[in-house]
């Protein structure tokens, strides 16, 4: 064994706990640190950038000692804190207590959870699956597995729709690929950039994505629009609903789409990314109404449900046709039953116990707790809200309907404008650019368990003096 390698496992426990003390350091800096440290953005400047900013490669590496101590002077201070509770850009959860320690679990236990010949792994994410079936109101019609993230789940659920598609059409996409289908329509009111992405993944191309009209001053899918759409579409096609849009949250009528499948033929899939969460809420449990009737749907974790990055879950009702794109045949792997490894269901043939982390959290605080979190994102983000429509120079886009508010300048909103404003709250808050009916705009998306109603309020005042600033 390299003698430094032998030194670091007899110091194991000493080094784990030197790491543990630097973690929980960086833990308790959440609240006070720069959301976006300016070291962060001075490493953003192309300079930094160039090959020859980087370090080389050590030689003799120097062991856990000589790695954390850099990690500490080069890399921790431009790291954000995202975290924390005002890191409101994107849709970005933190990791709750349990989440955390099932991922600290997940890395020293080192499992790849795929296989039956070393079954306890992948048992635990079916059951993990089971109770976050249970969680959005699914019933037991869908078979979860988990993935990298929301853009994984999306390319996933299209992958067995693509594979659908071949069926009502005689064809084996798996085996002849998909120059056997044709061209292909895939239409939806606001779909998200990833499931564009997904579409040039698996061959169908961006092209095949077709927008349909949404309802006047929203983002969800006027459902007249999309049955007229159906009824121009030749053959089989698929629809891309979403229960919950990135801008404003906007949710399309899942019960009205669904039943339009009764006439048209066509695949259902639901980008719920972290609209599904609103199935945990008793005020907001209506807007996802119908979420059981998708063919495939879509659920990040690493969002609302506050586990570590990379965590989603994609449901299907179709596992057959998952399995028939994703089997992987191999001696050493067995034959393909009637209760497929997960190698046979996820591009991966190979991922870390990433439900652990999700089984943990879920365990430690149930149903119960997750609402809580649920509920207290949802209260920060009217209250956000409520604060802007006070803010002169400041006006909401669009009603806060679950846990994002999207918001611009009154006057002359440029996305320059609009990213000085965003610059200047940096230290207090983290929002990203968006833009919204052709206007640009700032979003803050609340899906930290962390986040207080101090965390708003201390928001809030950043907002209003950066204003002040930028318009003065």
């Amino acid at each position: 064994m390299h003698p430094q390698l032998a030194a670091d496992l007899g110091r194991l426990p000493e080094l784990l706990e030197e790491t543990r003390q630097r973690a929980l350091t960086f833990l308790a800096g959440l609240d006070e640190r720069p959301v976006v440290p300016r070291a962060a953005v001075d490493a953003a400047e192309p300079a930094a950038l160039e090959p020859s900013a980087a370090a080389p490669l050590p030689e003799e590496g120097g062991g856990i000692p000589a790695a954390l101590a850099e990690f500490t002077e080069r890399w921790e201070p431009r790291l954000s804190a995202s975290a924390g509770p005002r890191y409101f850009g994107f849709v970005t959860g933190g990791a709750t207590p349990a989440a955390l320690a099932g991922d600290w679990l997940t890395s020293a236990v080192d499992q790849n959870s795929n296989s039956a010949l070393d079954p306890a792994g992948q048992q635990l994410e079916r059951e993990t699956v089971g109770w976050l079936r249970e969680l959005f109101g699914l019933s037991a019609a869908h078979h979860g597995t988990f993935v990298s993230g929301a853009t994984m789940s999306n390319t996933v659920g299209l992958a067995v729709a693509r594979e659908w598609l071949g069926e009502r059409l005689g064809v084996d996409v798996a085996e002849d690929g998909v120059g056997a289908l044709g061209r292909v329509r895939v239409l939806s009111g606001s779909a998200h950039s990833s499931v564009a992405k997904a579409l040039s993944v698996l061959g169908l191309g961006r092209t095949a994505l077709r927008t349909v009209p949404v309802l006047p001053g929203r983002e969800a899918v006027d459902v007249a629009a999309l049955e007229r759409a159906l009824a121009e579409t030749d053959g089989p096609c698929v629809v891309v609903a979403n229960a919950g849009t990135v801008n404003t949250v906007d949710f399309d009528d899942l019960r009205a789409i669904a039943a339009l499948r009764e006439r048209y033929g066509f695949w259902l899939h639901v980008d719920a990314a972290f609209g599904a969460f609103a199935a945990l809420s008793p005020e907001h449990e209506r807007l996802v109404a119908g979420l059981d009737l998708a063919d495939s749907v879509c659920v990040d974790l690493h969002k609302w449900l506050n586990v570590p990055y990379d965590s989603a879950v994609q449901f299907t009702r179709r596992p057959d046709l998952q399995a028939r794109v994703f089997q992987n045949a191999a001696a050493y792997l067995g034959p393909l039953s009637e209760h497929p490894d997960l190698v046979h269901l996820t591009p991966e043939n190979s991922h870390r116990l990433r439900a652990l982390a999700a089984w943990f959290t879920l365990r430690a605080y149930g149903r119960a707790g997750h609402r809580e979190i649920v509920e207290r994102c949802v209260s920060g983000a009217r209250t956000l809200g409520e604060h802007v429509t006070r803010i002169d120079g400041l006006e909401l886009l669009a009603p806060v309907r679950l846990n994002v508010v999207c918001f611009s300048l009154t006057a002359d909103p440029t996305p320059e404008r609009l990213a000085a404003l965003a610059a200047e709250l940096a230290d207090e808050a983290f929002l990203t650019p968006t833009r919204y009916a052709g206007r640009p705009a700032l979003r803050a998306a609340f899906s930290n368990w962390r986040t207080t109603g101090a965390d708003v309020r201390r928001t809030a005042e950043a907002l209003a003096r950066a204003v002040r600033k930028l318009t003065a």
